[in-house]
């Protein structure tokens, strides 16, 4: 019977789970504000795993640029917190990544709502004229 995940999904998870923890808990720096690990992908080899990250609160791109700069240079705190907590021969090094998904979500989300109030607002103008 195969397995459902492969270690490396698996390993993914845990990793996405006990960043969470330590970027909620552990890490002190004010500049970074909300973080939220969306998705962690290992590399085959495990030596390597991309973290993509979102941030509540900063939209520009200088910004979130300075908070993945931010995480970056704490890589080796993290790496080493999530060494204690996790049981891996080898802890893979971290490559922090901004994801971009729920700011396209939104912008989208916006341009959506745009094309319906025009709808709305043509249908009416055409019922109107209908009615005279």
């Amino acid at each position: 019977m195969p397995r459902e995940f492969s270690r490396t999904q698996r390993v993914g998870e845990q990793i996405q789970r006990e960043l969470a923890k330590i970027l909620q808990r552990d890490m002190k720096d004010p500049r970074l504000g909300m973080v939220t690990v969306s998705a962690v992908e290992v590399s085959r080899d495990m030596s390597f795993a991309t973290v993509h990250v979102t941030f509540l609160g900063l939209d520009s791109k200088e910004e979130t640029s300075a908070a993945v700069s931010l995480l970056t240079e704490a890589s080796g705190f993290l790496r080493t917190e999530l060494s204690h907590r996790m049981r891996l021969r080898f802890t893979p090094q971290l490559r922090f990544r901004y994801d971009e998904s729920l700011v396209r979500g939104r912008h989208l989300s916006t341009l959506i709502e745009k094309a319906r109030e025009i709808d709305a607002s043509s249908a009416s103008k055409d019922e109107e004229s209908e009615e005279k």
